[in-house]
């Protein structure tokens, strides 16, 4: 089966490795290259942020966190679990989430000014080496990845897969898809391996360590398309970073990045069939959490597609990967 895939952000390159390896004949066609795409902005630590609905969030985020732990275990993927704490200023019930990971465990110990929190282990992604690990994965299973920037969906293939995030908008008119823009700031690393969340003010404060950085952030503006660094937002980010992490102070900066993530009332995941042209499968609108839902996510796009039994092979990394 000839299989289509638009957009080569984190969804599109993962839903084409699933579909790939299931042994679909896969060509991503994207405008943005894999590093050039909003997803090689993000923080990318597993948290179910900004995506509905609950019920099928839940599903997608428990099966994505079960492949990364499993890719963790392999050091090309660019994945590593480390523990992560979020911090309230009132007493909170357990998240919503909660079932979606192996041990959520209440935090005592907390900094000045709060009140509850707890810990959990999670992965985080380093997407500048997980992305073109990705990328490996496809083309070692005879795929392929072409620069092409399109005013609609193509019509070739047996079946479209569109994972174009914020371009839908543009692309299949979906109105209901907005920007919301999330600036942060790059620091030092200065020996931090424990993630930090502070979600209680009107914008999340974030401090996400990788192996040679520490990702600072962040805000959360509906509506805004712009996608140049702000330098006063920057230093309020740092500032609220350095609040909550105080050894952040010796960090120095390394630079500012700007995402638009692709905001939808709720996540687009659905087979469309098109008279005089092949089905398409939308997957996009997933908020802040496309890394985190992208497996669960990936594993549905390959059942609607045909491909019934891709889940037994998604969670083994291939022999090849490097």
């Amino acid at each position: 089966m000839r299989v289509i895939v638009v957009g080569a952000g984190v969804t599109g390159l993962t839903s084409a490795v699933c579909l790939a390896e299931c042994g679909a004949d896969v060509h991503v066609i994207a405008r943005d290259l894999p590093l050039e795409t909003t997803s090689a902005v993000a923080a990318a630590w597993w948290y179910p942020y900004r995506a509905l609905p609950q019920d099928r969030v839940m599903a997608w985020a428990r099966r994505s966190y079960v492949v990364f732990a499993e890719l963790a275990a392999d050091a090309r993927s660019g994945v590593v679990m480390r523990d992560g704490v979020e911090v309230h200023r009132t007493p909170q019930p357990d998240p919503w989430w909660r079932s979606a990971v192996p041990d959520l465990r209440r935090v005592h110990d907390l900094p000045a000014g709060y009140v509850d929190g707890w810990s959990f282990r999670g992965p985080v992604v380093e997407t500048a080496g997980y992305l073109p690990y990705l990328h490996r994965r496809l083309l070692q299973a005879g795929g392929t990845l072409t620069r092409m920037a399109l005013g609609c969906l193509p019509t070739g293939g047996d079946v479209v897969v569109n994972c174009t995030g914020l371009a839908s908008r543009a692309l299949v008119g979906d109105t209901e898809l907005l920007p919301i823009r999330g600036q942060v700031v790059r620091l030092s690393q200065v020996g931090l391996d424990t993630v930090w969340l502070d979600a209680s003010g009107t914008s999340p404060t974030y401090v996400v360590p990788r192996s040679t950085d520490i990702v600072v952030g962040g805000t959360d503006e509906e509506g805004s398309w712009d996608l140049q660094p702000d330098l006063a937002i920057a230093q309020e980010i740092v500032v609220r970073a350095r609040r909550l992490v105080p050894r952040l102070a010796a960090a120095d900066i390394l630079g500012h990045r700007v995402g638009l993530r692709p905001g939808r009332g709720c996540v687009r995941l659905e087979r469309e069939n098109r008279e005089g042209a092949s089905p398409v499968v939308h997957c996009y609108g997933h908020g802040g959490a496309g890394v985190t839902l992208s497996w669960g996510c990936a594993e549905e796009v390959a059942a609607l597609v045909g491909y019934q039994n891709s889940r037994s092979e998604l969670s083994s990394v291939p022999r090849s990967a490097s």
